[in-house]
């Protein structure tokens, strides 16, 4: 699957892009463009351009992540809102979620429960972080099939 232009734009309304370095809690790590870390020292600055083209790679590791760690189907909304969780949480946090174990044994009311849990950094509850699980979890719900938890999960071919 492919991530939406409505889940760009759910990305760019939580991310807010800055053209100067910065943390956005001390615990962060350094941030710039639309919440792009990886090589990020303090003291850098981007242009627009560039951080348009680091929000497109970011989120295709994440949409790359999503569509290799979800083993059953999802809905355009269910996936734009996996998409926008793994690019703030981190593959390797998606990857070892609960949200994500109970996606994958269909337990799809579970999964969406998920979802509030990680509105915390640096061991406080953030309120920015909880509009953005609140959300992601309203986008999720509205494509959510319900119906697939009473069914067996198929097996996957290689």
């Amino acid at each position: 699957m492919r991530y939406s232009n409505q889940g760009i734009d759910l990305t760019k309304q939580f991310e807010r892009c800055r053209l100067v370095a910065f943390k956005p809690t001390p615990s962060d790590p350094w941030t710039l463009g639309w919440g792009h870390t990886l090589g990020v020292e303090e003291g850098m600055t981007c242009s627009q351009e560039q951080a348009d083209q680091w929000l497109l790679d970011d989120v295709a590791d994440a949409e790359n992540a999503v569509n290799r760690l979800v083993k059953i189907g999802l809905t355009q909304e269910e996936f734009d809102s996996l998409v926008d969780f793994t690019f703030n949480v981190g593959v390797g946090a998606f990857q070892h979620s609960t949200l994500l174990a109970k996606l994958n044994d269909n337990d799809v009311q579970g999964a969406s429960d998920e979802f509030e849990k990680w509105d915390m950094a640096g061991g406080q509850v953030v309120a920015g972080l909880l509009r953005r699980r609140n959300t992601e979890r309203a986008l999720f719900t509205l494509g959510a099939d319900f119906s697939r938890e009473s069914q067996p999960q198929a097996e996957v071919q290689s």
